[in-house]
């Protein structure tokens, strides 16, 4: 476990749910067309090339269905794979490998897709200081397992929710009236409830990278669809004095370009939100 949300809790409770919206009131095909006491075996085959991510989760996801499943984890979660190659191996109950079979694979896929792309984000920016963030642009109720690919990708996860750390996005600052007005209300806040929380602020331009520098009290200024000659002069004015983010419809045509600008941290929506899954089939063998 690599993140505070990964706890044998929150893992058990998605699986249930998961399997609750799957199963229903029962497999009945595997019910219907298989002996109860039938023993079978299955692999996990790789159809792609990219990183391998959902592995430990599959190991979970079979001992939830059946704890006498026998799970042998021949590529774990990070590995790099080639079409061909075989992730796992399950051996047991043929009913529960096959009740298990379509959320292994619902997750593994996602998972693996996205750990790829932050992979290959990644080697886009090696060499500068820059670290590839994800975001909260994700899919309902599958936030924890596609936070967890990012990490297995080798990007570092930002806030998980609403309320583990404050943004004050543009549509904060212009309902609260500003950067200035926004901070201090925030501060105002954080002071009243008792909460110990990070604040980052949202810049549009350098006016406001200067207002936030001006009120201080943040923790990070994030630079929002900045050209890359604004970046860096925001960035040298910020002079190291809080963290900055790059973010803004950043591509990986653009990345490397970004990343140049000197920033701390650039975050990317399409790590979670446009990527292509992984192929993988379980097949009984």
């Amino acid at each position: 476990m690599k993140a505070s949300y990964l706890t044998e809790k929150s893992i058990a409770e998605f699986i249930s749910r998961a399997l609750a919206e799957d199963i229903g009131d029962g497999d009945h095909s595997s019910l219907a067309s298989i002996p109860n006491d039938a023993q079978n075996q299955a692999r996990l085959l790789v159809k792609g090339d990219g990183i391998l991510a959902g592995v430990e989760l599959a190991g979970y996801i079979f001992n939830q269905v059946d704890p006498d499943l026998q799970v042998e984890v021949l590529l774990k979660d990070g590995a790099e794979v080639k079409y061909g190659d075989v992730a796992l191996t399950v051996k047991g109950k043929a009913q529960s490998i096959l009740t298990a079979e379509r959320l292994v694979l619902n997750c593994m896929q996602r998972m693996s897709g996205i750990a790829t792309y932050t992979h290959y984000l990644n080697t886009l920016i090696a060499g500068t200081k820059a670290k590839l963030l994800d975001t909260r642009k994700t899919t309902p109720n599958f936030r924890i397992m596609e936070k967890w690919a990012v990490l297995i990708g080798g990007g570092v996860n930002h806030r998980f929710g609403l309320f583990d750390m404050i943004i004050l996005k543009d549509n904060h600052v212009d309902y609260a009236g500003g950067i200035r007005e926004a901070i201090e209300a925030t501060q105002r806040y954080l002071k009243e409830k008792g909460k110990d929380l990070r604040i980052e602020v949202e810049t549009r331009n350098l006016e406001e990278v200067k207002e936030a520098l001006e009120t201080g009290g943040i923790h990070r200024i994030m630079l929002d669809n900045m050209t890359p000659e604004m970046m860096r002069e925001a960035v040298a004015t910020i002079g190291g004095r809080f963290e900055t983010e790059a973010s803004g419809g950043i591509t990986e045509a653009t990345i490397a370009e970004v990343a140049k600008c000197g920033v701390d941290f650039i975050s990317v929506g399409a790590l979670t939100h446009s990527i292509k899954s992984m192929d993988l089939s379980l097949k009984a063998y």
